[in-house]
């Protein structure tokens, strides 16, 4: 393994956008970036409620497995993803949680960090569907893996014109939470 590759996984339920918030993340670092990036995911049978989880594994070099095996981050949407995909989460990482569901933490030497994601999506923002947004802007404000420009040409990039303004929103709300929270 190479000292500088970098392993994020967001975790939550099924239908939240997690998939699309890896590959805005694997976007961001090769595209824009010009780093290596691989992303993949998986989901539980039931698709839509069930855990789910998308990976992101981000380097300088070539990567020599597309896999996360230590995750330096990882994002916990539901207690369920928190319980299941917790594991792995390397010593010296970053948990971010949804203040809201996930109230039984892990224990590991990892650095944790809250704040209620998905009401922040509706309540500051006005749309639920955006929590996968304001999450990606808080991993980034977290990890420092992709530049904050990049992450945001890269949401951008994927979101039709009429929604630009709300994501912009989103990705930017949750970049300030996470460093308000980090500062806690």
């Amino acid at each position: 393994m190479s000292a500088n590759r970098y392993e994020i996984r967001f975790s939550g339920a099924g239908g939240q956008g997690l998939i699309l918030a890896g590959i805005i993340m694997g976007e961001a670092a090769a595209i824009f970036d010009g780093k290596q990036a691989v992303q993949s995911q998986s989901y539980g049978p039931e698709a839509r409620g069930g855990a789910s989880k998308s990976e992101v594994v981000i380097s300088d070099e070539p990567i020599d497995f597309p896999k996360a095996t230590t995750v330096d981050a990882l994002l916990a949407l539901t207690q369920e993803a928190c319980d299941k995909y917790s594991r792995d989460l390397k010593e010296g990482g970053v948990l971010l949680v949804d203040s809201d569901l996930v109230k039984k933490l892990p224990n590991g030497k990892f650095s944790v960090v809250g704040f209620p994601i998905i009401n922040t999506a509706k309540n500051e923002i006005g749309r639920a569907i955006v929590a996968n947004i304001v999450a990606l802007g808080a991993m980034v404000a977290l990890t420092g893996a992709v530049t904050k420009e990049s992450a945001e040409k890269a949401v951008l990039s994927r979101v039709p014109e009429a929604f630009v303004d709300l994501n912009r929103k989103a990705f930017l709300a949750g970049y300030e939470k996470a460093l308000e929270a980090k500062s806690l």
